[in-house]
C-alpha cells in the first residue's frame, strides 16, 4: 500500500501534486490515454513509483466520469453581491439539471482556496467556479491545471476564464451623474483594496473625474459594511453644496448618510450620495438611495453557459464581454428647492437607460455614456 507523510495512503491527488499536473492528467496516464505528452507521462510515472501509488478502480474511471455536478467556491461572507451570485448561479445550474457543491473560504486565503478546489475535485465535479475571491488569491490560481474548467466570476481584466459585470462602467456612470448634478468634489469610499470589483469601481471613479477635468476627491477604503461607512462618514471633509460621495456599495452609503445626518448635513442639498448594488432596502433609505443595479441573474446564466461551453470542448473562445449595468437615480443625488418629502412609494426612482448611438432606448453597455 502506498504511503505518504503521516503513514497515510497516497492518493491520485498526491501523485498529481508531486508531478505538478492535474489529477485528470494522472488518470489519463493510468489509462494509457494518448493525449498526454511523453515528458508529462514520464513525470507522472516517476511520481507514481516514488509514492508507490496503486490506482483504484475509481481512479481509473476519473477521466471519463460525468457527474453533472459543479463546484462553487465563494468568500465566507453574507455580503449582498456574492450571495446574489451564488443564488442565481444555483438557479441556472438547477435549470440545466446540474447540482452545485458550494465551499466557503476566507476571501484572502489562497491556500484555503486551493484546498477547497482539491476537496471539490475529490467529489468528481465537472467544473469549478470561483465567486469574487480577492485579487491575490485569483492570481495565485492563475494557470492552475486542475483538469476541469476553472471559471472566475470577478471584475474583467483577470487572467483565465472570467465572466463579469461592468463594474468600471457602472462607476463612471455614477460619477458622471454626480458631476452633472453639480457636485464638483466627488469623494470615493471604496471597498477592500484587494477586491477585484472594488478596484474596478475605484478605477472608474478616477477615470471619470480625470476625463471631466475635475480634481480627484478624497479616497477611503471600507469593508463593505454600514458600520465602516458610518465611521468614515464622521471623518469626511465636506463642502456643503459641492461635495458628493460615491460609495462602493449601498451598505457603505447607508452608513455615510447616517453619519452625515448626525453631523447636520442634508442629503442631497448639502452632500449627494450614490451607492452600488441596488439592494432591495435602498429605496427605503432616508432619502431613497441613487445606486447602480447589477443583473446578477444574467451573470449566473452567463457563468453557467461558460461552464457548459468548456465542458463541450470550447477551450479557445475568449471570455465574454462584461454584462451592462443600470444607474437608478433617486432622491439622494437630486438637489431640490423645497422640503424633502419622498416616501418609498413615490421615491421617484428613475432608471437611466443606457442607449446606443442610434438612441434605440435598449439597455446597452455603460461605455456609451462615457465622456470623450
Amino acid at each position: 500500500m502506498a504511503r505518504t507523510e503521516g503513514n497515510r495512503a497516497a492518493t491520485i491527488f498526491d501523485v498529481a501534486r508531486l508531478a505538478g499536473v492535474s489529477h485528470q492528467t494522472v488518470s489519463r496516464v493510468i489509462n494509457d490515454s494518448p493525449d498526454v505528452r511523453d515528458q508529462t507521462r514520464e513525470r507522472v510515472r516517476k511520481a507514481i513509483k516514488q509514492l508507490r501509488y496503486e490506482p483504484s478502480a475509481a481512479a481509473r474511471a476519473l477521466v471519463t466520469r460525468r457527474t453533472r455536478t459543479i463546484g462553487l467556491i465563494a468568500p465566507g461572507s453574507a455580503d449582498y453581491g456574492p450571495a446574489s451570485i451564488q443564488r442565481y448561479f444555483n438557479e441556472a445550474a438547477h435549470a440545466a439539471r446540474y447540482s452545485v457543491f458550494t465551499v466557503s473560504v476566507p476571501g484572502d486565503s489562497a491556500s484555503e482556496a486551493r484546498s477547497a478546489i482539491e476537496s471539490l475535485l475529490r467529489q468528481n465535479v465537472e467544473a469549478v467556479v470561483l465567486v469574487q475571491l480577492d485579487v491575490t488569491t485569483l492570481e495565485s490560481l492563475r494557470g492552475l491545471d486542475v483538469g476541469v474548467p476553472l471559471i472566475s466570476i470577478a471584475a474583467p481584466g483577470r487572467s483565465g476564464d472570467v465572466v463579469a459585470i461592468d463594474q468600471y462602467g457602472g462607476a463612471r456612470a455614477a460619477v458622471q451623474h454626480l458631476i452633472d448634478s453639480g457636485y464638483l468634489d466627488v469623494i470615493h469610499v471604496a471597498g477592500p483594496p484587494d477586491h477585484p470589483d472594488a478596484r474596478e469601481r475605484q478605477r472608474g471613479w478616477a477615470d471619470e473625474l480625470a476625463d471631466a477635468g475635475i480634481p480627484r476627491g478624497a479616497l477611503y477604503h471600507a469593508d463593505w459594511s454600514a458600520a465602516e461607512g458610518h465611521r468614515i462618514g464622521l471623518e469626511l471633509t465636506v463642502i456643503a453644496g459641492k461635495t458628493a460621495v460615491f460609495a462602493a456599495n449601498d451598505q457603505i452609503a447607508l452608513g455615510i448618510m447616517s453619519a452625515l445626518a448626525r453631523r447636520g448635513f442634508r442629503v442631497p442639498d448639502d452632500v449627494g450620495v450614490v451607492g452600488f448594488d441596488n439592494v432591495p432596502e435602498s429605496v427605503f433609505y432616508t432619502p431613497p438611495l441613487s445606486t447602480v443595479t447589477q443583473d446578477f441573474a444574467a451573470l449566473g446564466q452567463l457563468a453557467l453557459r461558460r461552464v457548459l461551453d468548456r465542458l463541450d470542448g470550447d477551450d479557445t473562445s475568449p471570455s465574454p464581454p462584461p454584462i451592462p449595468v443600470t444607474l437608478v437615480v433617486r432622491a439622494s443625488s437630486q438637489r431640490r428647492r423645497g422640503p424633502v418629502g419622498d416616501t418609498p412609494e413615490d421615491a421617484d426612482a428613475k432608471p437611466q437607460t443606457l442607449t446606443d448611438a442610434a438612441g434605440s432606448g435598449a439597455n446597452c453597455p455603460t461605455e456609451t455614456r462615457r465622456r470623450g
